[in-house]
C-alpha cells in the first residue's frame, strides 16, 4: 500500500475520527481505530517520505533539519521565567514528517517502572512542583508495552536487566551484538559493582514482520532508515492502517484550529494544505497527537467564545507542567581503535540508579548508556574536549586520533513537573502561516540539576574504571532546548487538576482525545517513546471501546 493508492476522503465527508499528527502516537492510533472498522483521516504537517528519500547527508539532516520542524518557518521564543521577556530562538525539536520522531530517533526503548506511576504517593510532595500520581498504574499499561514491542519490533534481552519491571512476554527479536563502546561500558560498570544490560532498541536485529534486519550502516540518530529496520510508525503500523482501506494519511496539512459547535463538541479541524489553501475536515471525534509542545499550542489556538482560554482548558493547565527530561554527556578516549561509527548508537545500559538514594538529599533517578552518536562533521564541531585547538594542524591531528578512539556516556534523568514551565502563545511573533508562535518558558528545578550532575559523576567513574586514557565532561547547564516534550496536557481523575482522563478523553469536550507526550504526569527516566506508544495502543483500545458502546 502506497500513499498514492490509499483511500481518500473528501473534506465534507464526516469521518469517524480525525487524528492530528501522524507520528509516534498518531500513527498507532490511526492503525488501531481503522483496523476496528472506523473511517480515519490523519493530518500530518510534514511530508510523506519513503525509504528511498532517506540519505546519509549530515548537512541535510542535522543542519537543515530535513526530518524536523523548521525554526525559520515555525519560530519559538524562550524565557526562563514568566517575568522575563521571551527571545526568539530554536527551543523544541520534533519529527516533522509522517512517522514523526520515530523516524529519526536513536531507538532507545525503555519501559517506565512501577514507581514512575506512583511517585507522589510513594515519595511525598516536592516543594515547587506539581508532583502527582498517574491515574493508571504500570500493571494497567503492561499489556500495551508488550503490544508496542511486538507490533513495532523491539530488540532486547528480557532477562538481563535486574531492575526491569515485570513483563508478560520477552522481546520479539534478540539484542544487538555488543559494540566496542558496550564492551568498555560493561567493563567499567562491572568494576563499579553495577549491572550493565543489553539496550532494548526499537530497531530489529534480524528480519521480522516482513521487514529486513539492521544492516549496521551507523546512521540512526537524526536519520531515517532506508531499509526499514528502525521500527518507526512509518515502517510498521501506518502501512497497515492504510491497507485497511479506511485510513487516509494526509500529509503537508498544517492545522490552525480544532473547530467546535454550539454544544461544545468538536466538529473537525481547519488546516492549510501545501499550497496554503485553507480546508476544513469534518469528523465525529478528534484525536490530537501532535507532541507535547504543538498539542497545547493547537488547543490554545483553538480558543473560541465558548472556550475563551483555549480548547479543553477549563483547568488552566493546557501547556503547564512542561518537562524536558534531563541529561549529562561525558566523553572518553581509549588507546585502541573502537570503530564506533558502525552499527546502532547504543548497545548497553545501566539502571542501578533508576531511583537515587534519598541520602543524597534530592529527588531524581535515571539511567546511563554507552554510545557514539556523532558523524564526521558533528564530531569535529561538538565532540572534542575543550583543551583541543579549534583549527589548524593540532585540530586535524586530534580528529585523526579521537574520532575512532572515543566513546561517550549519555545520562537520561528525571525532570520534575513545575507549573511555570510551559508552552504558551507568543503575543508578537508569528509563524509562516500567520499564527502566534510557540513561547516556551522553562527553568529546571534545582533537584533536576543535581540529578544531572550526580549522573555525570557516575559516568566519569565508569569510564575511568573501563581504562579510559582521558575523560572529559560536557557542561551541565540549565535546559534551553529539548526533543523530549512531556506533560503539557496531563492525565488525571480531577478536571480541576488535569486536562484528560485515564481514557485520554478531554474533561471538557466529550469527543476530543489527546494522546502523546503531553499526557504524561511525571517524566520517567529520560526515555519516553516506549511509554508514549504503549499509551497510544491503550488509548486506541479505550477509544474504540467507547465508540463501540456509543459513548462518544
Amino acid at each position: 500500500m502506497t500513499a498514492a493508492s490509499m483511500r481518500k476522503y473528501a473534506t465534507p465527508d464526516e469521518v469517524d475520527f480525525l487524528i492530528i499528527g501522524a507520528g509516534s502516537a498518531g500513527g498507532i492510533l490511526a492503525y488501531e481505530l481503522s483496523r476496528r472498522g472506523h473511517s480515519v483521516v490523519a493530518l500530518e504537517q510534514g511530508p510523506f517520505l519513503h525509504a528511498s528519500d532517506f540519505v546519509h547527508d549530515e548537512i541535510n539532516n542535522m543542519v537543515k533539519r530535513a526530518l524536523m520542524n523548521k525554526p525559520d518557518r515555525q519560530p519559538n521564543t524562550f524565557r526562563k521565567t514568566e517575568q522575563d521577556v521571551a527571545v526568539k530562538r530554536p527551543v523544541v525539536e520534533y519529527g516533522r514528517a509522517v512517522g514523526g520522531g520515530s523516524i529519526h530517533f536513536t531507538g532507545n526503548y525503555w519501559r517506565f517502572h512501577e514507581i514512575d506511576f506512583v511517585e507522589a504517593s510513594t515519595k511525598g510532595a516536592i516543594r515547587g512542583t506539581g508532583f502527582a500520581d498517574w491515574p493508571i498504574t504500570y500493571a494497567d499499561l503492561e499489556p500495551y508495552y508488550t503490544k508496542a514491542e511486538w507490533e513495532l519490533g523491539v530488540s532486547g534481552d528480557a532477562s538481563a536487566n535486574p531492575f526491569d519491571p515485570p513483563r508478560s512476554k520477552p522481546y520479539p527479536t534478540p539484542p544487538f551484538p555488543n559494540k566496542s563502546s558496550g564492551v568498555l561500558f560493561e567493563r567499567g560498570a562491572r568494576a563499579m559493582g553495577w549491572h550493565p544490560a543489553p539496550a532494548p532498541m526499537a530497531i530489529i536485529s534480524q528480519a521480522y514482520d516482513n521487514r529486513p534486519g539492521c544492516v549496521h550502516c551507523g546512521f540512526c540518530e537524526y536519520f531515517g532508515c532506508e531499509v526499514g529496520a528502525k521500527s518507526s510508525t512509518l515502517a510498521t503500523v501506518i502501512p497497515k492502517a492504510m491497507a485497511t482501506g479506511r485510513c487516509e494519511i494526509r500529509a503537508d496539512s498544517y492545522v490552525r484550529a480544532i473547530e467546535t459547535d454550539t454544544r461544545g463538541r468538536t466538529t473537525g479541524a481547519t488546516y492549510f494544505d501545501a499550497k496554503g489553501a485553507v480546508h476544513h475536515q469534518r469528523a465525529k471525534a478528534v484525536v490530537v497527537s501532535c507532541n507535547g509542545s504543538e498539542t497545547p499550542r493547537l488547543l490554545l489556538l483553538s480558543a473560541s467564545t465558548r472556550f475563551p482560554r483555549g480548547l479543553a482548558n477549563s483547568s488552566g493547565l493546557v501547556g503547564r507542567y512542561l518537562m524536558f527530561t534531563g541529561g549529562a554527556f561525558t566523553g572518553a578516549l581509549f588507546d585502541h581503535a573502537l570503530n564506533e561509527y558502525k552499527s546502532i548508537q547504543v548497545t548497553r545500559i545501566v539502571h542501578d540508579f533508576y531511583e537515587i538514594d534519598p541520602k543524597h538529599g534530592f529527588y531524581g533517578g535515571g539511567g546511563l548508556d554507552g554510545r557514539f552518536d556523532f558523524y564526521p562533521m558533528s564530531f569535529a564541531f561538538n565532540a572534542l574536549p575543550p583543551d583541543i585547538p579549534k583549527w589548524g594542524p593540532a585540530f586535524k591531528a586530534a580528529l585523526a586520533e579521537y574520532f575512532n578512539h572515543s566513546m561517550f556516556i549519555l545520562a537520561h534523568s528525571t525532570s520534575l513537573p513545575v507549573a511555570t514551565n510551559s508552552i504558551s502563545l507568543d503575543p508578537t511573533v508569528k509563524d509562516a502561516w500567520g499564527l502566534p508562535a510557540m513561547r516556551v518558558t522553562y527553568k529546571d528545578h534545582p533537584d533536576d540539576i543535581k540529578t544531572m550532575k550526580f549522573f555525570q559523576q557516575r559516568s566519569l567513574e565508569l569510564l575511568q574504571a573501563a581504562g579510559a586514557k582521558k575523560t572529559w565532561p560536557f557542561p551541565v547547564e540549565e535546559s534551553t532546548t529539548s526533543n523530549h516534550l512531556l506533560g503539557t496536557c496531563r492525565m488525571g481523575k480531577d478536571p480541576a487538576t488535569s486536562v484528560v482522563d485515564a481514557n485520554h478523553r478531554a474533561h471538557d469536550v466529550p469527543n476530543l482525545f489527546i494522546c502523546d507526550g503531553s499526557s504524561f504526569v511525571t517524566s520517567g527516566r529520560g526515555q519516553p517513546t516506549c511509554t508514549i506508544q504503549a499509551l497510544a495502543f491503550r488509548a486506541g483500545d479505550r477509544i474504540a471501546s467507547l465508540a463501540g458502546r456509543g459513548e462518544i
